[in-house]
């Protein structure tokens, strides 16, 4: 039996940045599946399993989000809030990737649960290198924990 590759969730609001972090995740020869959402609402609808994403098939649960702070509709750290407060979600690794070097957000999103906290690189370069070190840490060395199905998700 094969195992299919886990998935990372994006949720960034910014179209370049969305297509800054796809081109690194190609080069850093990131295997894993990236889905994108571009705000809170849409990522707690994906987290939920609702329409759009009731099939877990195609949206199937991540193994790590990287969230942004500074989203539409709902801000990251509301997002994180939820997420830590559903039983089959509290366990997700959240990586929030944010522009904010704010030591109030930072603190804040420690409080709410985030696993890490990283500020995005301006240069390209940098950004590789972090996306590599996210897959060599969070996709390769670190024990995934449990995540729950989506029946458990309110």
């Amino acid at each position: 039996m094969t195992i299919a590759p886990s998935t990372v969730l994006l949720v960034e609001d910014d179209p370049n940045d969305v297509l800054l972090m796809q081109r690194a995740f190609r080069l850093a020869n990131f295997a894993n599946p990236i889905q994108t959402v571009e705000d809170g609402e849409e990522a707690v609808a994906y987290l939920s399993g609702k329409p759009p994403y009731a099939d877990r098939n195609r949206y199937t649960l991540p193994a790590l989000m990287l969230l942004d702070l500074k989203l539409p509709r709902k801000s990251g750290l509301e997002v994180l809030q939820w997420v830590r407060q559903q039983d089959g979600l509290k366990r997700l690794p959240v990586v929030v990737l944010t522009s904010s070097r704010e030591t109030a957000d930072v603190n804040r999103a420690y409080d709410l649960g985030a696993n890490s906290y990283l500020v995005k690189p301006v240069a390209f370069e940098s950004l590789l290198e972090m996306v590599k070190a996210l897959n060599l840490y969070w996709m390769t060395l670190s024990e995934r924990p449990e995540v729950g199905n989506h029946e458990q998700v309110l």
